[in-house]
Protein backbone atom coordinates (compact mmCIF):
# COMPACT_ATOMS: atom_id res chain seq x y z
CA UNK A 1 0.00 0.00 0.00
CA UNK A 2 1.24 3.33 -1.17
CA UNK A 3 1.72 6.28 1.28
CA UNK A 4 -1.37 8.19 -0.07
CA UNK A 5 -3.19 5.00 0.38
CA UNK A 6 -2.47 4.49 4.03
CA UNK A 7 -2.90 8.00 4.59
CA UNK A 8 -6.96 7.71 2.94
CA UNK A 9 -7.46 4.26 4.94
CA UNK A 10 -6.50 5.20 8.36
CA UNK A 11 -7.93 8.75 7.85
CA UNK A 12 -11.25 7.16 7.15
CA UNK A 13 -11.44 5.35 10.32
CA UNK A 14 -9.77 8.54 12.44
CA UNK A 15 -12.13 10.92 10.92
CA UNK A 16 -14.99 10.94 13.63
CA UNK A 17 -15.60 12.85 17.03
CA UNK A 18 -14.58 10.08 18.71
CA UNK A 19 -11.28 8.56 20.08
CA UNK A 20 -11.52 5.31 18.04
CA UNK A 21 -9.04 3.77 20.28
CA UNK A 22 -9.93 6.17 23.58
CA UNK A 23 -7.94 8.69 25.47
CA UNK A 24 -6.14 6.92 28.16
CA UNK A 25 -2.84 5.35 27.53
CA UNK A 26 -2.40 1.59 26.60
CA UNK A 27 -2.22 -0.72 30.37
CA UNK A 28 0.67 -2.72 29.25
CA UNK A 29 2.31 0.45 28.62
CA UNK A 30 2.08 2.70 31.37
CA UNK A 31 2.90 -0.61 33.54
CA UNK A 32 6.30 -1.35 32.37
CA UNK A 33 7.01 2.62 31.48
CA UNK A 34 6.29 3.16 35.60
CA UNK A 35 9.39 0.49 36.06
CA UNK A 36 11.66 0.83 32.80
CA UNK A 37 11.26 4.86 32.64
CA UNK A 38 11.91 8.10 34.20
CA UNK A 39 11.34 11.82 33.33
CA UNK A 40 13.44 13.35 30.69
CA UNK A 41 13.73 10.48 28.70
CA UNK A 42 13.64 11.16 25.29
CA UNK A 43 10.82 8.22 23.47
CA UNK A 44 9.78 8.01 20.12
CA UNK A 45 5.98 6.82 19.40
CA UNK A 46 6.02 5.16 16.73
CA UNK A 47 2.24 5.40 14.82
CA UNK A 48 0.73 7.01 17.84
CA UNK A 49 -2.60 7.81 16.14
CA UNK A 50 -4.45 10.04 18.42
CA UNK A 51 -1.97 10.28 20.52
CA UNK A 52 -3.39 8.42 23.99
CA UNK A 53 0.39 7.14 24.83
CA UNK A 54 2.25 10.00 23.43
CA UNK A 55 0.30 12.59 25.42
CA UNK A 56 0.43 10.09 28.63
CA UNK A 57 4.28 9.98 28.22
CA UNK A 58 4.80 13.61 27.77
CA UNK A 59 2.47 14.10 31.21
CA UNK A 60 5.36 12.14 32.88
CA UNK A 61 7.86 14.71 32.06
CA UNK A 62 9.23 12.84 29.17
CA UNK A 63 10.55 14.33 25.74
CA UNK A 64 8.20 12.44 23.06
CA UNK A 65 8.59 12.54 19.29
CA UNK A 66 5.12 10.45 17.65
CA UNK A 67 4.58 10.05 14.14
CA UNK A 68 1.51 8.78 12.13
CA UNK A 69 0.37 8.25 8.79
CA UNK A 70 -3.07 9.85 9.57
CA UNK A 71 -2.84 13.83 9.21
CA UNK A 72 -6.76 13.81 11.05
CA UNK A 73 -5.63 11.30 13.72
CA UNK A 74 -2.31 13.78 14.19
CA UNK A 75 -4.41 16.88 14.08
CA UNK A 76 -6.93 15.00 16.95
CA UNK A 77 -3.26 14.34 18.77
CA UNK A 78 -2.03 17.97 18.64
CA UNK A 79 -5.28 19.16 20.22
CA UNK A 80 -5.17 16.37 22.79
CA UNK A 81 -2.02 17.34 23.53
CA UNK A 82 -2.61 20.85 23.82
CA UNK A 83 -5.85 19.93 26.45
CA UNK A 84 -3.29 18.13 28.34
CA UNK A 85 -1.11 21.17 28.59
CA UNK A 86 1.85 19.19 26.95
CA UNK A 87 4.00 19.38 24.17
CA UNK A 88 4.95 16.55 21.50
CA UNK A 89 6.86 16.81 18.92
CA UNK A 90 4.39 15.14 15.89
CA UNK A 91 5.12 14.20 12.01
CA UNK A 92 3.26 13.06 9.33
CA UNK A 93 4.99 10.32 7.71
CA UNK A 94 4.95 5.89 8.07
CA UNK A 95 8.06 3.81 9.55
CA UNK A 96 9.91 3.90 6.33
CA UNK A 97 9.52 7.66 5.96
CA UNK A 98 10.76 8.18 9.56
CA UNK A 99 13.96 9.53 10.13
CA UNK A 100 15.75 7.26 12.33
CA UNK A 101 18.79 8.00 14.15
CA UNK A 102 21.28 6.05 15.40
CA UNK A 103 21.76 6.03 19.17
CA UNK A 104 19.25 9.04 20.03
CA UNK A 105 16.02 7.27 21.97
CA UNK A 106 16.11 6.09 25.55
CA UNK A 107 13.04 4.25 25.14
CA UNK A 108 10.68 3.38 21.73
CA UNK A 109 6.81 2.62 22.00
CA UNK A 110 4.83 0.50 19.63
CA UNK A 111 1.09 -0.36 20.63
CA UNK A 112 -0.89 -1.82 18.52
CA UNK A 113 1.22 -1.27 14.89
CA UNK A 114 -0.38 -4.25 13.25
CA UNK A 115 -0.87 -2.75 10.33
CA UNK A 116 2.71 -3.96 9.44
CA UNK A 117 3.25 -6.99 7.38
CA UNK A 118 6.48 -9.88 8.05
CA UNK A 119 9.14 -7.98 6.39
CA UNK A 120 8.06 -4.53 7.58
CA UNK A 121 7.79 -5.88 11.31
CA UNK A 122 11.35 -7.16 10.14
CA UNK A 123 12.29 -3.24 9.06
CA UNK A 124 10.89 -1.57 12.21
CA UNK A 125 12.94 -4.01 14.84
CA UNK A 126 16.17 -2.89 13.09
CA UNK A 127 15.32 0.28 13.00
CA UNK A 128 13.91 0.25 16.14
CA UNK A 129 17.78 -1.06 17.16
CA UNK A 130 19.23 1.23 15.54
CA UNK A 131 17.61 4.27 16.61
CA UNK A 132 17.79 3.26 20.66
CA UNK A 133 20.33 4.48 22.56
CA UNK A 134 22.75 1.82 24.57
CA UNK A 135 20.69 0.49 27.77
CA UNK A 136 17.75 1.74 25.83
CA UNK A 137 13.93 -0.06 26.15
CA UNK A 138 11.67 -1.26 23.46
CA UNK A 139 7.84 -1.64 24.72
CA UNK A 140 5.44 -3.43 22.27
CA UNK A 141 2.00 -4.77 22.32
CA UNK A 142 0.19 -6.79 20.25
CA UNK A 143 -2.25 -9.09 19.53
CA UNK A 144 -1.80 -12.96 19.41
CA UNK A 145 -3.20 -15.22 16.67
CA UNK A 146 -5.92 -16.01 19.10
CA UNK A 147 -7.41 -12.96 18.55
CA UNK A 148 -8.68 -14.20 15.23
CA UNK A 149 -11.30 -15.83 17.95
CA UNK A 150 -12.27 -12.96 19.98
CA UNK A 151 -12.35 -10.58 17.09
CA UNK A 152 -12.12 -7.30 19.56
CA UNK A 153 -9.82 -5.32 17.40
CA UNK A 154 -6.70 -6.02 15.22
CA UNK A 155 -5.82 -7.13 11.85
CA UNK A 156 -7.87 -9.83 10.76
CA UNK A 157 -4.51 -10.99 8.63
CA UNK A 158 -2.59 -14.26 10.73
CA UNK A 159 1.07 -12.38 9.47
CA UNK A 160 -0.15 -9.42 10.71
CA UNK A 161 -0.48 -11.50 14.76
CA UNK A 162 2.65 -12.02 17.22
CA UNK A 163 3.64 -15.01 18.41
CA UNK A 164 5.86 -14.86 21.09
CA UNK A 165 8.62 -17.84 19.36
CA UNK A 166 8.27 -14.84 16.06
CA UNK A 167 9.34 -11.78 18.19
CA UNK A 168 12.15 -13.47 19.87
CA UNK A 169 13.64 -14.24 16.75
CA UNK A 170 12.97 -10.40 16.03
CA UNK A 171 14.61 -8.69 19.50
CA UNK A 172 17.79 -11.16 18.78
CA UNK A 173 19.83 -8.31 19.35
CA UNK A 174 18.20 -6.99 22.30
CA UNK A 175 18.21 -8.23 25.56
CA UNK A 176 14.51 -9.85 26.60
CA UNK A 177 13.51 -7.92 29.94
CA UNK A 178 9.33 -9.32 29.71
CA UNK A 179 8.13 -11.63 26.84
CA UNK A 180 4.53 -12.77 27.53
CA UNK A 181 1.46 -14.17 25.65
CA UNK A 182 -1.84 -13.51 28.16
CA UNK A 183 -5.66 -13.10 27.63
CA UNK A 184 -7.33 -9.55 29.15
CA UNK A 185 -10.03 -7.47 28.55
CA UNK A 186 -9.38 -4.45 27.14
CA UNK A 187 -11.73 -1.08 26.84
CA UNK A 188 -9.36 1.31 24.96
CA UNK A 189 -12.25 3.08 22.66
CA UNK A 190 -14.39 1.47 20.18
CA UNK A 191 -11.77 -0.63 18.12
CA UNK A 192 -9.98 -2.09 20.71
CA UNK A 193 -13.08 -3.52 23.58
CA UNK A 194 -13.90 -6.63 25.22
CA UNK A 195 -11.53 -10.42 25.61
CA UNK A 196 -8.58 -9.89 23.81
CA UNK A 197 -5.18 -12.14 23.14
CA UNK A 198 -2.18 -10.27 23.64
CA UNK A 199 1.66 -10.08 23.37
CA UNK A 200 3.78 -7.72 25.48
CA UNK A 201 7.38 -7.55 25.07
CA UNK A 202 10.17 -5.03 26.54
CA UNK A 203 13.52 -5.29 25.57
CA UNK A 204 16.84 -3.27 26.00
CA UNK A 205 19.56 -2.52 24.07
CA UNK A 206 22.30 -3.55 25.10
CA UNK A 207 25.36 -1.11 26.73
Amino acid sequence: MSFSDQTKFWNERFNKEEFIFGKEPNEYLVKQAKQCLKPGNAVLCIADGEGRNGVWLAKQGMQVDAFDVSDIALAKAKQFAKDNSVELSHTLCDTDGWNWQANSYDAIIAIFIQFADPAMRERIFKQVYLALKPGGIFILQGYTPKQLEYKTGGPSALEHLYTEEGIRQLASELNILDLTSYEQELSEGARHSGMSALLGLVAQKPS
